[in-house]
């Protein structure tokens, strides 16, 4: 049995260090991120999803808030690579009180992959309020969570579970809408999405399921395009035109092979 390096285990079970990690990227590039965009990954532990995300965006644009200093230098030499942090210059910032305004910046996406199912309301609160501080108008926040009875302690724990209204409520007061989000989670977990309440976002069309049957309708109509194109009369004929082409070509070559071996 192979052990699992220690910074891989302290952010999850380390045989799905790879799909969290995917399913995170997917989540938010379903959402629109793209290169362009400005990340904060709060809680970005090891880089298990920062792999991922620091190729992908341009230089500059990825931010990483992550108190155990060590994850993140373990994740930088074991998963991307010093190189890649000389390519793509994130930013890593180790504060415990998530000051998000720490990096003096406002970004279009965040996401905190099973934070709140470790924190007291408190911490939420302050996360909540520091989001909304940093949020771009047209910026969304995506959050992990354990669904259960309001965990009322006054610190981290080893498992937090809130009831969604709770998580709402806490969302509201720190002025942003909360709305669940229909999205796999390898860990028992739901995802929800934070944005301010303006915001003019068809939430209905960010589900996975509704995503799924957008997709599904799109190949219907690209196949019959497709169908159609391929029994036109003149894709036909330009297809019997390219066959002939390749074996006059084919003809020719064989006439040259018999000329040089006369010659």
């Amino acid at each position: 049995m192979v052990t699992a390096p220690d910074y891989r285990m302290h952010v999850g079970p380390a045989d799905g260090f790879d799909r969290m990690a995917a399913m995170q990227f997917n989540l938010l590039t379903h959402l629109g991120l793209r290169e362009h965009h400005d990340l904060l990954d709060i809680g970005c532990g090891s880089l298990r999803a920062g792999r991922l995300f620091i190729p992908y965006l341009l230089p500059g644009r990825y931010c990483g808030l992550e108190p155990e200093e060590w994850l993140v230098n373990d994740g930088i030499v074991h998963e991307v690579g010093r190189s890649q942090i000389e390519i793509k210059h994130p930013t890593f910032d180790a504060n415990r009180d998530f000051k998000l305004t720490a990096f003096g910046r406002q970004f279009d996406f965040l996401i905190a992959q099973s934070i709140f199912s470790h924190t007291s309301v408190r911490q939420m609160e302050a996360c909540l309020s520091e989001a909304r501080a940093v949020m771009r108008p047209q910026a969304m926040f995506v959050a992990s969570y354990f669904p259960g009875e309001d965990y009322e302690g006054d610190s981290w724990t080893i498992k937090a579970t809130y009831r969604f209204e709770r998580i709402e409520a806490l969302a509201r007061a720190a002025g942003l809408s909360c709305t669940p989000l229909d999205w796999p989670h390898s860990d028992f977990q739901e995802w929800l999405l934070f944005t301010h309440p303006d915001q003019a976002v068809d939430r209905s069309e960010l589900t996975s399921s509704e995503r799924m049957l957008q997709l599904e309708s799109a190949l219907v109509d690209m196949t019959r395009q497709r169908d159609q194109l391929l029994n036109h009369p003149w894709t036909r004929l330009g297809m019997r035109l390219h066959l002939l082409k390749m074996l006059a070509g084919f003809k020719a070559r064989e006439v040259m092979r018999t000329i040089r071996r006369k010659s």
